[in-house]
């Protein structure tokens, strides 16, 4: 699993730069991370057991690429997290299987939590934009008429490709701890 890592951590820190250079992260990069990850996992399958081995380890990787691509499908479609970042979870989760893909997943987010925060502190900006969190929390409890929209420079635009390196980093760092002889 350890090579399928290290890929992953190249394919993430590639996308950083690119998602910090232009706002993007190309498709070549994501769906490229998914066929190696796809592929990959089915050759070796194959070399280690055969036709049988290359499916269940294809499967698997397919299984990783679902299971990352769900929190993020749901934060894409409300609006609060790019398709680019979304694909690159999926790449992820096809190169890493689904609990290493949800541990990179987890370590990244909290991550962007940590240092989403520290921006907005640095700009000035954090308690506007937890004022506006609050307002957003709070408003479906209210009548429609008493609901407070809150204004969009409260509202916060991040970018997650640095932070899905980050993830993807300290996991590696963690599995290469891990199993270093005692």
């Amino acid at each position: 699993m350890l090579p399928f890592l290290v890929i992953a951590v190249v394919i993430a820190a590639i996308a950083a730069i690119t998602d910090l250079k232009t706002g993007r992260i190309p498709n070549v990069i994501t769906l490229g991370g998914i066929a190696v990850g796809i592929v990959g996992h089915s050759i070796q399958g194959w070399r280690q057991g055969g036709m049988h081995a290359a499916l269940v380890e294809g499967g698997v990787s397919l299984a990783g690429l679902v299971f990352c691509s769900f929190a993020p499908a749901f934060m894409y479609w409300k609006g609060g997290m790019g398709g680019g970042d979304l694909k690159l979870f999926a790449a992820i989760g096809a190169l890493c299987h689904p609990m290493l893909g949800i541990e990179i997943q987890m370590y990244s987010l909290v991550a962007a939590a940590v240092l989403a925060q520290a921006r907005l502190a640095y700009q000035g900006r954090l308690l506007r934009t937890l004022g506006g969190s609050l307002a957003l929390l709070i408003n479906p409890f209210r009548s429609p008429e008493k609901r407070r929209e809150p204004p969009p420079e409260a509202m916060a635009w991040f970018r997650m490709g640095p932070t899905i390196f980050l993830g993807a980093l300290l996991a590696l760092v963690i599995h290469i701890y891990a199993h270093a002889p005692a």
